[in-house]
């Protein structure tokens, strides 16, 4: 006789078509897990043309509109998240909340109110450690340390719950995966079908950067650093942002996509540095470049960066105790810099982009450093594994 799949409920900050770090893992576990696990999926939302509810690769999607910096959107939000947890936990067996955020608050209470065990998915460096939550106020580090169990996605963030005299017992390292069939890496034919398409050069190399046009991910870092190469070789090269740049958004209220934008302008070098929206087709843009760059001060442990080397990329990261430096054996499957040095990003870019050879080869081992540890299938099985575990252990109760 067959085990009953667990009913899950996956709580995110964002979901297909919009996304976040958390979102995109979720879409891709639970693909993975179809006909394992029966998941629903609630989620806050920021396009008020999404539709309340939607069916998304088979799953019931609720979501809950939330305009940013509005605190009457925020309360309404609230009660539309209260009303669809009434209806949805007595039909699941388990919560999985995505990173930390106010609504944990909220979601935690319900779950303990309908007898639902919950888990936790420490995602972001700082975001989701005991410390930043435990700020944030009483109820705050209540709902954090009354989870069930907790997933963490690096080393780091492990050892800050750990830090935290939180019950050891209680966490599982389960590192973010890919999806290596989506993320492939593109032949020579592909990768200049793919530039036609989305209009990008076709006669030089392309240097990519992914994510948030916000302080932590350090665009303009990247920025100094092609600038610094560009002007003492005499390779030619176009770098290419994309990401969030709306300076409306919260986390992007220093306006740094505009600084960019304008230090390009004024460097001599606009025309070869090109600014994409973010998009769902991401991986048309990893499969068109030939070098990626993460250079951030903080991370979990990165799924842009995952992605990337899925693709075959060589990359470029900042050295990050606890995450990048997990991922990244320097030399061989990629190239770690300190945070901030833009220097040792300008002389990394400039060795790769003057050994097309040796890009291949880091780009080749990046690939194979994801499909031995990071594919999302076996990241999934890691889910279900926790799933089973600990309904398993409610029961025994």
């Amino acid at each position: 006789m067959g085990v009953t799949p667990p009913r899950v409920l996956l709580v995110t900050g964002a979901y297909a078509p919009e996304f976040s770090a958390g979102g995109l893992q979720s879409r891709a576990a639970a693909r993975a897990l179809r006909g394992l696990v029966q998941f629903r999926v609630l989620t806050t939302a920021t396009d008020p043309t999404l539709p309340r509810r939607a069916v998304v690769d088979g799953i019931e999607v609720t979501r809950v509109l939330v305009r940013i910096g509005s605190r009457v959107s925020n309360l309404l939000a609230s009660l539309r998240m209260a009303a669809e947890l009434f209806r949805v936990l007595p039909h699941v067996d388990l919560v999985h909340v995505q990173g930390f955020s106010s609504k944990n608050i909220l979601v935690t209470a319900m779950a303990k109110l309908f007898g639902r065990p919950v888990i936790m998915h420490l995602q972001t460096a700082m975001h989701d450690e005991p410390a930043t939550v435990r700020a944030q106020g009483a109820a705050s580090w209540w709902a954090f340390r009354s989870a069930n169990q907790y997933l963490s996605v690096s080393p780091g963030l492990t050892a800050r719950y750990h830090e935290a005299g939180l019950p050891a017992v209680r966490i599982r390292d389960v590192p973010n995966g890919v999806d290596t069939a989506r993320f492939t890496p593109a032949s020579a034919a592909e990768r200049r079908s793919l530039r036609r398409r989305l209009r990008l050069p076709e006669d030089r190399p392309i240097v990519l950067f992914v994510g948030v046009m916000m302080a932590d991910k350090q665009p303009h870092i990247l920025l100094d650093a092609w600038l610094t190469m560009r002007r003492r070789t005499a390779t030619a090269s176009s770098i290419v942002f994309v990401g969030a740049s709306d300076p409306k958004l919260y986390e992007l209220a220093d306006r740094l996509a505009e600084r960019v934008r304008a230090d390009a302008d004024a460097s001599g070098f606009g025309a070869d540095v090109l600014f994409v929206p973010p998009t769902p087709d991401i991986e048309d843009y990893f499969r068109a470049a030939d070098i990626f760059v993460l250079p951030s001060v903080r991370e979990g442990l990165p799924i842009v960066l995952l992605e990337a080397m899925a693709c075959g990329l060589a990359v470029v990261a900042s050295r990050l105790p606890g995450s990048t430096d997990t991922m990244i054996e320097s030399g061989l499957s990629g190239v770690l810099v300190p945070p901030g040095d833009v220097a040792g990003f300008a002389t990394a870019l400039e060795q790769l982009l003057s050994d097309p050879e040796q890009a291949t080869r880091v780009g080749a081992a990046a690939r194979g450093a994801v499909e031995a540890r990071y594919a999302i299938e076996g990241v999934a099985r890691q889910w279900n594994e926790a799933y089973l575990s600990l309904l398993a252990s409610r029961s025994a109760q």
